[in-house]
This record gives structure tokens, sequence and C-alpha cells, in this order.
């Protein structure tokens, strides 16, 4: 974790000083408002900070705190029916702790860690898992099941798994790897942001989506199981918005 200070501001962009032990891309929290930010360049012991909130006020000299991890988003049961902003702050939590005006530097996370969720198994003790293996199942919704995956990176064997009520952040389960080491699995994962998924193949979409609307089909045509595309616009003269959705 490194400390500095800052130099100069210019927008959303903060130069601070003090920072040679800080890495590339990695959070800090900008003045006594703890700000957040993303560091995009260093040069020697000075850091530039993309900040992601407004930046009026501050200047030279208050403090900058790296946390000396990636921006990161919060993997796991509850992620349906939340509303987030860019960098996964949840907004409808923050509205109940604040008001309607978000308030800078305000620390929630993004996924609920009191909740409990009910974890059933699909694993037994003594089988071997590598990173992506599903272990089990959280019923997230009515219709949405919520696959749980050993983390990318840990294999070994199950030697302990249990079902029940759990909280994100609860130990479900425990691999033993090939050194002996001990990995508890939890519900949350946390993954870099700029760091791609693994994935054991990808497949290319082959079956066209037939929408039915022409201007769609004809000019942004798309696949089964590919991303779409939302249209929104404004009808100024009814003063309402009108939107449809490939």
């Amino acid at each position: 974790m490194s400390k500095g200070t800052i130099k100069k501001v210019a927008g959303p962009l903060v130069v601070a000083k003090g920072m040679r032990d800080a890495n590339m891309f990695d959070v800090v929290r900008v003045s006594d408002q703890r700000l957040i930010g993303e560091i995009i360049e260093i040069h020697g012991d000075e850091a530039s900070i993309q900040v992601y909130e407004e930046t009026s006020g501050l200047g030279p000299g208050e403090p900058v705190e790296s946390t000396g991890a990636p921006l990161s988003v919060d993997l796991g049961p509850g992620l349906i029916g939340s509303i987030f902003d860019g960098i996964q702050r949840p907004l409808v939590k923050i509205m109940q702790m604040t008001g309607n005006n978000l308030t800078r530097g305000v620390e929630v996370p993004a996924l609920d860690r009191e909740k409990k969720w009910t974890f059933v198994p699909t694993v037994e003790v003594g089988e071997e898992v590598a990173g992506g293996d599903i272990i089990g199942t959280v019923k997230e919704t009515p219709i949405v099941e919520q696959r749980i995956m050993i983390p990318n990176g840990i294999s070994g064997k199950i030697t302990s798994i249990q079902g029940g009520e759990y909280t994100l952040e609860e130990t479900i389960a425990v691999v033993e790897t090939e050194k002996g080491e001990k990995k508890e699995i939890t519900l949350l994962q946390k993954w870099p942001v700029r760091v791609g998924r693994p994935y054991k193949e990808k497949l290319s979409p082959t079956v066209p989506l037939v929408t039915g609307q022409r201007v769609i089909d004809c000019l942004f045509p798309i696949a089964k199981e590919q991303s779409g595309i939302i249209f929104l616009y404004t009808d100024v003269r009814h003063g309402q918005a009108i939107s449809e959705e490939a």
C-alpha cells in the first residue's frame, strides 16, 4: 500500500507524488473524502489518477492512498435485480443511505454481505475439481439459478462441502491443492475488470435472431446468444422517450 499527496488537479485527472510503491491500475482513495480513482500512468514517484467522482474542491497536499488492488467487480448471488453505476456501486443502496443525491466518497459493498443464500452442493467430498468446475447452485430468483464455481487458478480435492444458508463471505467448501494448501471457497468471487474471464472454448454464433423489425434485421443483424444493442431516442414533438431493443 502506497501513500502520497496530490500535486495537481485537472478536472477528473489527479497527479499525486510519493506513489513510487504503487502499481498501474491500482484503485486509490483520493483526499480525506476518499474519492475513488484508478492509476492510469506512473512516472517515477508520480502517478496520474483517473478519479471517478467529482473533483471540485480538491487541492495540492491532500492525501492519496493506494489500496494495492486493481479495480474489480463482485461476482456472486445478488447481481440480478440490482442497479449499479459504471464501477459497480449499488445505486439503490447508496440512495437509501444518503438520499437522492450521490454523496462523494461513499463506500458501499456492491453485493449485500449480510444476506443469506441457500447453497445446494452438486459435488461430494473427495472429488477432484479445477477452476471453472461447478460445485453447487444458489436459487437467486424464481427463474435464475446461480452456479457456484471453483475460482480460476485453484485445483485439488474437495475436503469439505455442505449445503445450507450462507452469506457471500462464509466458507461453503474447502479444496486441498496438490501442495497441501487449504483453499476456502465462498459464494463471492472478485475479478479484475481489465482481465478477461477464462473459458474452455469460444463458440461462434451461427443462428440468426429474426426480430421481425426490418430496420434492425437489415442494418443491425444479430445472432442468437450474441450481444444486442438498445436504441433510445426522444420524440421532441411529444416529449417522450421511445426505445427499440434488439
